[in-house]
């Protein structure tokens, strides 16, 4: 009998998140080097802080949307590890998803769970949400709206893609692929004749993708409406703003590590950290239309290209 089965694989990456995430408590409570990540201190602080009625903003280095704050305020009247539970599960999920995916491009249920495994065994990746990172909630919304676009469910696609974009704004890039994705001849399960220049201009607008477009934006709209309301420009700054005009000296992964860390005290370092993007955002644009046909293929080399020009 095949130990490749989903539900082995499933199992696996649960004990292994499990192992890992006891493991942590361990480590946290008997030895100077902490495996909790420093971040998670931060979500709980800003969780306490709109529990009691303030502003996540109160926790200094809190640049995330207030939405993480509130869903982890469980961490202070259930249990501190709430979170990471969740981050667990998240991950979890995610390992589904990639199952689910497979199995709709007509893999086998070996070859499914196979591939799976990559993802719920890979110690790497478990380490990210058992030390309490919060990456695992935007990688579910962003395999959830791939998996709906595969089902053609483009309403619910489109919902999880704008909650994806608002816990995170990287994910944006994605929605070049799924454009591409979203022509008439793919939803309608019929060929595209020739057209002229017109005719192509003409027929990009389709319902598919005004749906996709109106329900996408709608969501992060309508979550930045509400956020806004309560804390105000403060949210946009820490949120948004933030992180476009950041600087960074410490991320000596970067190609651009050496000329920001030798200019950061010049005026011109803040140019340089804005004209960084250019070259990102070039690369990932067209990777994105030139392989948006395949969803998973173009928006791998996105994210591939993403974290290579990242400054």
């Amino acid at each position: 009998m095949s130990i490749l089965t989903i539900n082995n694989a499933l199992a696996g990456g649960v004990l292994l998140r499990a192992g890992m995430l006891f493991y942590g408590l361990w480590q946290d409570a008997h030895m100077s080097v902490k495996y909790t990540d420093i971040d998670y201190s931060v979500f709980t602080d800003a969780a306490r802080s709109v529990w009691n009625g303030g502003s996540p903003y109160e926790r200094s280095t809190y640049r995330y949307t207030p939405l993480l704050a509130w869903v982890l305020t469980p961490n202070i009247w259930l249990h501190p590890t709430f979170g990471k539970w969740l981050f667990v599960m998240c991950d979890c999920l995610v390992g589904y998803l990639i199952i689910c995916i497979l199995r709709e491009r007509k893999l086998s249920e070996h070859i499914a769970a196979a591939y799976s495994m990559l993802w719920l065994l890979n110690p790497q990746v478990a380490t990210i949400s058992t030390r309490g990172s919060a990456e695992a909630i935007v990688c579910v919304t962003v395999m959830a709206a791939f998996y709906a676009f595969q089902r053609k469910h483009i309403i619910w696609g489109a919902i999880c893609f704008g909650i994806s974009v608002h816990l995170k704004i990287y994910p944006i890039i994605y929605a070049l692929p799924m454009l591409v994705v979203l022509d008439r001849a793919a939803f309608s399960n019929t060929s595209t004749p020739s057209l002229s220049f017109w005719g192509k201009m003409k027929c990009a607008v389709t319902k598919q993708r005004l749906m996709f477009f109106l329900v996408s934006g709608g969501i992060f709209i309508g979550l930045n409406i509400v956020f806004y309301a309560f804390y105000g420009r403060e949210f946009l700054n820490e949120t948004y703003i933030y992180h476009i005009s950041r600087k960074d000296h410490r991320h000596n992964y970067s190609m651009w590590f050496l000329p920001i860390y030798l200019k950061f005290f010049s005026p011109a370092s803040i140019a340089m950290g804005l004209l960084s993007f250019l070259p990102q955002a070039l690369v990932v644009t067209v990777l994105g239309v030139a392989f948006g046909n395949d969803l998973y293929f173009a928006t791998f080399l996105q994210t591939f290209a993403f974290v290579a020009f990242n400054k």
